[in-house]
């Protein structure tokens, strides 16, 4: 079963490769951005996590330091953070993230491991 995956990403500006990103529930998120103030932000957001890339779209996701932070956002406050993305952000709709089992055929495949010449040197 695959999930939909949205992110909302934020760029300090538009010339920079830096993004923060927050991964969103896409129904919940919609709502909240409409104006449903009384949704709590655990519902929105998948969690209380921001990832960081300064390699654009397809860069790797990291954690930002809490001075980065501090320098983009004026706080290092999740929830503070967390809320300027979502309203200052532009949201993408990701590709899904499969749950359960992997469509690898391991009968079919070549399952050797090729262990030659990797002894443990300089182990004790």
């Amino acid at each position: 079963m695959v999930r939909a995956l949205t992110k909302v990403v934020y760029k300090p500006d538009s010339q920079s490769t830096d993004e923060f990103t927050v991964i969103v529930n896409p129904a919940e998120f919609k709502k909240w951005k409409e104006g449903g103030s009384t949704i709590a932000l655990t519902e929105v957001v998948d969690s209380f996590q921001v990832f960081f890339s300064n390699q654009g779209a397809q860069g790797i996701l990291g954690t930002p330091s809490k001075q980065q932070l501090e320098n983009v956002f004026g706080s290092s406050k999740d929830v503070d953070v967390i809320e300027r993305i979502l309203k200052q952000g532009q949201e993408q709709a990701g590709k899904g993230v499969t749950a359960g089992t992997t469509g690898l055929n391991v009968g079919k495949s070549n399952s050797v491991i090729d262990t030659r010449g990797k002894g443990v040197s300089g182990v004790p």
